[in-house]
């Protein structure tokens, strides 16, 4: 019998034929950079969490990698006589190896027992959570240890940190003894026909599908794809939600290709994109377009923000994974349509809130519309500054009444067969304006790029000369998406920009 990790055996969770290629394959994944940015996450709150549990510093952290997994797993029933917070301690037991986050010392009837705590970066409990804790608890009890309870520890989201590192707060338990301690027979079953999957000759024969990114996404999606018929123009290219029908009817009889979508399943949107698509031609309905935006008048404004996130916030006065913005780029087209560009960027590594809703208000002046692309995610921000500065909280909250959408009028007026079912701006530019291209930009290419070039500026051992070349990469990407918006509600209206 193979020793299975909690990993691999979560993997088999989540689809046979991971579990299979995990262990038969592993040169075949190649797991994201999204997939990384989540492990180093994972490290980051595991940190903290012993900090947390662990305030005196007497707890012990086991090292597997650096003591070799046999050395952890005796140095762990070692540890378990004494009375100090436990870190990483590894237990196996039929079949499978499991490291615990946090092992704490509680007394039972007057004997040492364990009180065990799973630590995630996530702001609730999902469900393979709920597995993990079954996995966790089952293997522990099977070795012998005392185990009396077991929760998980996950980030409130609600919680504001008070500054002056002190993260007291920013984890909650939820206690899932009872039921993780109630399902060893169906963990015993997993792990039976994991190990019957493994030692199977070739891989199970499963059809990508929604499992490869639930409840994670699978590095072994690629590969599995490279191994399929591809769809030449795929059905998951119709947008919006699908509806029961609709899924129903792609289940049964096994469709890949938009062509084979019946219409009478489709709403317009749905109809729209499988029409432009198969016949090549675009849809763009510009008298409507013109009449959406007839209304508000020059002069204008088309604003974009770039945004920063922290799973374990950095500056005072911030949530867990509250959107921070710390750049925006506004451009200005006058009555006369002379265009004006106004831009906001804070790498000092000061919290950039304040400056940047100060900013803002000066950017956007007192009156005419304010253009954006997805209206949610601006005007979301600007709530959320008008809370935190309430003297600003009436200027910002006027900017937020001038807010005009230009996604909806693109959703509503505009398809072209390259978008493949994508409104989003880096999909309906290089369409409606195809010598402007985010694929020219040097460094900084989406939001994500931008995320992390932002945090790159921000470490300590980033040289003078590399930041200012992230300072202009940033300026240059945040500045082609506010004049992106221009050449669009120049295509929309009909007028001719004059520069």
């Amino acid at each position: 019998m193979r020793t299975l990790s909690k990993s691999k055996l979560l993997a088999f969770r989540q689809c046979p034929k991971r579990l299979w290629l995990e262990i038969h394959h592993p040169e075949w994944r190649m797991d994201s950079a999204a997939t990384q940015a989540s492990f180093d996450v994972g490290h980051q709150v595991g940190d903290i969490a012993r900090q947390l549990y662990d305030p005196k510093g007497k707890g012990v952290l086991i090292d597997p990698q650096a003591e070799g997994f046999d050395a952890a797993f005796t140095r762990s029933q070692v540890l378990l006589q004494s009375t100090c917070p436990i870190f990483e301690a590894g237990f196996r037991a039929e079949g499978v190896r499991v490291f615990s986050d946090v092992m704490l010392p509680i007394k039972r009837g007057g004997k040492r027992a364990w009180r065990m705590v799973e630590v995630k970066s996530s702001t609730s409990v999902k469900d393979y959570h709920r597995d993990d804790a079954a996995v966790q608890a089952f293997v522990a009890r099977s070795a012998g240890v005392p185990l009396s309870a077991i929760a998980l520890a996950h980030i409130d989201s609600t919680w504001v940190y008070p500054g002056n590192s002190n993260y007291q707060g920013l984890l909650v338990e939820s206690d899932l003894t009872e039921e993780a301690f109630g399902r060893s027979k169906t963990v015993r079953g997993w792990i039976s026909e994991a190990q019957r999957i493994i030692a199977k000759r070739n891989a199970p024969s499963i059809l990508t599908g929604r499992q490869c990114n639930d409840p994670c996404e699978c590095g072994f999606l690629a590969y599995c794809q490279s191994q399929e018929p591809q769809a030449v123009q795929p059905i998951r290219w119709l947008p919006g939600r699908f509806s029961d029908g609709l899924s129903a009817h792609i289940e049964a009889h096994g469709l890949t290709e938009l062509r084979d979508a019946p219409d009478e399943l489709l709403d317009d949107r749905q109809r729209r994109v499988k029409t432009v698509t198969l016949s090549g031609q675009t849809h763009f309905d510009q008298n409507a377009a013109a009449q959406a935006l007839a209304e508000h008048k020059l002069p204008a404004y088309f604003m974009d923000f770039e945004t920063i996130q922290f799973a374990v916030p950095i500056w005072k006065g911030t949530r867990p994974y509250q959107q921070i913005p710390f750049q925006f780029s506004v451009h200005r087209l006058s009555r006369t349509e002379k265009l004006k560009h106004q831009a906001f960027l804070d790498l000092s590594g000061a919290d950039p809130s304040k400056a940047f809703a100060k900013a803002l208000i000066a950017a956007c002046g007192e009156r005419g519309p304010i253009f954006v692309y997805n209206a949610g995610f601006e005007t979301a921000r600007i709530r959320e500054l008008s809370d935190r500065f309430h003297r600003l909280s009436k200027p910002l909250l006027a900017l937020n009444e001038r807010v005009v959408d230009l996604l909806t009028v693109a959703r509503n007026h505009y398809y072209h067969p390259s978008q493949q079912g994508s409104w989003s701006i880096k999909a309906v530019l290089p369409a409606l304006c195809p010598e402007l291209r985010y694929g020219d930009l040097d460094g900084v290419q989406d939001g994500g790029m931008a995320m992390d070039a932002y945090l790159e500026a921000l470490a300590t051992q980033t040289s003078i000369e590399r930041k200012a070349e992230i300072k202009r990469q940033l300026l240059a990407y945040c500045t082609l998406d506010t004049f992106a918006m221009v050449r669009m509600w120049s295509a929309f209206t009909g007028n001719t920009l004059k520069n």
